[in-house]
């Protein structure tokens, strides 16, 4: 059983230095075993974040600072520092979580982070995200690859069963962490974790189907992916880090997913955010856009509007210290003549200042 070397293989992965986060749960310490064993000559880092949420947090990271240490791996341990939330405690823990550990990555020039969510885990993200009403992308649940804040991280595990990952750390010997918010039904995903035996009794649905439907349905986003991305390459004309424009009757004439798919990727580029803009308002901004005659607005981070016949989208500047006059914008058109005689808007002048 080589799972880690076969999801290199078939992403054509190369590198020799690999993050794994580690909680002390049996998927993440069977991941990063399972990369020590299959690569005991790579620079294997197992990470693990102290998020300081339950009493029994410092004592998991410890005790898997000491079982890395019996298999001779690099560990680190990272810390939450500052206020915990008392509202939406899951999500933040998550966003901090990997925060952290990205930011380690960058620090330490690592460029795969390796997590170890498997294939209940992925059953699980697809019947969470059916239950509020997602479309193509939210039912592809995860991808073996995504990236975030630079970082690639890696899911080798999507195909695998908890319980192999159980097996094989009874077969080295070592014992695992049991999260006790995992039994606490006041989380959607551990209500869909009781649930999936009951699916899979009553319908035959099971963990291994709805994996299954996801990756299906991700190569059908995977086809979307390249054409938005074609569609980028060959008609977004890009302003630095500053904005993006496009001919406004080209976009009007796009199929609404297209404008859709192309709006939600420049403005998480231009904004630098995980995540698009929540689908009502950005489908509301395509309706605006539609009027010619659309004064502007702000969505995600960005400044949209349309102006001598074109499209902009501007990265939205809340510094009060930029100050603009003619004479800073003709120095700045004199080092750029590419810019000179357009009509370019006020706010992606004043963008493309505060980048210089």
């Amino acid at each position: 059983m080589q799972i880690i070397e076969e999801f290199l293989k078939k992403h054509q992965i190369q590198d020799n230095s690999f993050a794994v986060g580690v909680s002390g749960g049996a998927d993440s310490l069977a991941l990063v075993l399972m990369f020590k064993q299959e690569f005991p000559q790579y620079r294997i880092v197992a990470l693990t974040v102290d998020h300081g949420l339950r009493p029994t947090s410092r004592n998991e990271a410890l005790y898997v600072a000491d079982v890395m240490q019996r298999f001779n791996i690099e560990h680190h341990i990272l810390i939450w520092e500052g206020e915990k939330p008392v509202t939406g405690i899951e999500e933040q823990a998550r966003l901090m979580r990997y925060r952290l550990l990205c930011q380690w990555c960058q620090n330490n020039h690592i460029n795969y982070l390796a997590i170890a969510h498997h294939l209940y885990d992925q059953a699980e993200t697809f019947l969470m995200r059916l239950e509020r009403g997602s479309g193509l992308y939210g039912l592809c649940a995860m991808s073996d690859i995504s990236e975030r804040d630079g970082i690639k991280l890696l899911r080798p595990l999507l195909n695998t069963s908890p319980e192999i990952l159980k097996t094989f750390l009874e077969q080295q010997k070592i014992k695992w962490v049991e999260d006790e918010s995992n039994q606490c039904l006041d989380f959607l995903r551990v209500k869909m974790r009781h649930f999936l035996p009951i699916l899979e009794k009553e319908t035959g649905i099971s963990a291994e189907c709805l994996s299954h439907t996801a990756a299906t349905l991700q190569k059908t986003k995977d086809f979307i992916e390249d054409i938005v991305n074609q569609t980028i390459d060959t008609h977004i004309h890009k302003w630095g880090n500053a904005g993006f424009s496009v001919d406004y009757t080209r976009f009007l004439n796009w199929h609404e997913e297209l404008k859709f798919r192309v709006l939600s990727k420049l403005i998480c580029r231009l904004s630098q955010n995980a995540y698009i803009p929540k689908a009502e308002k950005l489908l509301e901004l395509i309706r605006c856009l539609e009027n010619k005659d659309y004064e502007g607005g702000t969505l995600g981070g960005c400044y949209i509007q349309i102006s001598d016949l074109r499209l902009w989208i501007i990265k939205e500047e809340r510094d009060n210290k930029i100050l603009y006059s003619n004479c800073l914008w003709e120095d700045f058109v004199l080092h750029n003549p590419e810019v000179r005689g357009l009509q370019i808007p006020y706010k992606l002048r004043l963008a493309l200042l505060k980048e210089k």
